[in-house]
């Protein structure tokens, strides 16, 4: 008689590493079904976990499940464009892309859950932190600029900007990820630059910045 093959080990997950799976399953569904057909039940058999334990880390159900999902996403899109204040602009700017669009790569689910809109779980709180996600892009991007009082016309600009980024960013996945990443950031750091040069035209703080921070560049 063959013995059997030992049972693996069973490894008892710590408590960060428990709720990290479970959002990474609810991640995962979340992007790819609307957050009103994704049950607890769903989210347990994702993970390989009960749906009394899915209760015991989200006391507050599934609108809890998915706001901390959304949560998890957004902290770590909001350090992507933290690129050090050092050396010419448009290169920082195209590390900090580089980061962006490697998390879209990397976690497209996380990407697409995060951005996605006109659910029924949406609330004040999920879309404040969809909004926070994109007023901290738009607050490093000054920053990178060296403008601590933006007028309303550049602050619209940049704000523009980060929307478009997005936009391209889903798009670029529903398209499997073609032009290649490479072209696409810089293709963005050139609208970047034109979307500036055409505020400028307008706005006399633009047009300083553009001839100071952008020529520095050339």
């Amino acid at each position: 008689m063959t013995p059997s093959a030992p049972t693996p080990a069973y490894r008892r997950l710590s408590v960060e590493e428990r709720r990290s799976q479970l959002l990474d399953s609810a991640l995962s569904l979340f992007a790819h079904r609307a957050p009103e057909e994704v049950s607890l039940d769903d989210v347990a058999e994702a993970a390989g976990v009960s749906r009394p334990l899915v209760y015991r880390y989200f006391p507050g159900g599934k609108q809890q499940l998915y706001e901390a999902a959304l949560r998890s996403a957004a902290d770590e899109l909001r350090l992507c464009f933290d690129e050090p204040r050092q050396g010419p602009l448009l290169p920082r700017l195209s590390r900090a892309l580089d980061r962006y669009l490697a998390f879209v790569d990397q976690h497209d689910a996380g990407f697409s859950a995060l951005l996605q809109g006109g659910s029924v779980v949406e609330t004040s709180r999920t879309t404040a932190i969809v909004d926070g996600v994109r007023r901290a892009a738009a607050e490093h991007i000054l920053s990178h600029l060296g403008v601590s009082d933006p007028g309303p016309r550049l602050r619209m600009t940049v704000r523009m900007w980060i929307t478009a980024v997005e936009a391209a960013s889903l798009i670029w996945l529903d398209e499997n990820k073609e032009p290649p990443v490479d072209e696409l950031r810089d293709w963005l750091v050139e609208q970047f630059v034109a979307v500036l040069t055409v505020t400028a035209r307008r706005d006399p703080q633009t047009e300083a910045l553009v001839r100071a921070v952008l020529g520095a560049d050339d």
